[in-house]
């Protein structure tokens, strides 16, 4: 399943940055995130570090962890992430921030992944867009926390 969105966001690329690679913050804002661990972080020439996280996930009826390589290239202001281990046969997302001409920021998020069982890859088939667009929710609502509702800060 693939899905892309595009917002503009009344902050700025570093401010959004900031937020979606602090990754152990993701159960403070994020409801079916319920913990995170990280280890092995590097850092690489470039403004450029990688970290490993494991997150918990639980919903009503599933109760998971999985394990991936988190990308963050400040210079480029792109995050990757990557599946190292759990129940999925294919996880990658990416979040890109590019300053918008009204001085906000234009974030790009393409999520592309598939379950290893073909029963949950057709639960979450039927409401993917929904909780895509409700991850979306969720960062927006912790930015506006962190940096008010006003104009960007650069």
């Amino acid at each position: 399943m693939r899905h892309h969105v595009s917002r503009i966001l009344p902050y700025s690329p570093d401010q959004l940055f900031a937020l979606v690679g602090d990754v152990m913050t993701y159960p403070d804002f994020v409801p079916w995130i319920t913990s995170m661990r990280t280890w092995n972080l590097r850092s690489h020439p470039g403004f450029v570090d990688t970290v490993d996280a494991e997150a918990g996930v639980g919903f009503s009826f599933l109760k998971e962890r999985f394990s991936t390589r988190v990308r963050r290239d400040a210079g480029a202001g792109r995050i990757e992430v990557s599946l190292l281990s759990g129940p999925f046969r294919k996880l990658q997302n990416r979040w890109e921030f590019h300053a918008a001409e009204d001085d906000g920021t234009r974030v790009e998020f393409d999520i592309d992944f598939e379950f290893k069982s073909r029963l949950l890859d057709n639960l979450l088939k039927a409401n993917f867009v929904h909780a895509v667009d409700r991850l979306m929710t969720c960062f927006e609502d912790r930015a506006a926390a962190l940096y008010g509702a006003a104009s960007p800060r650069r």
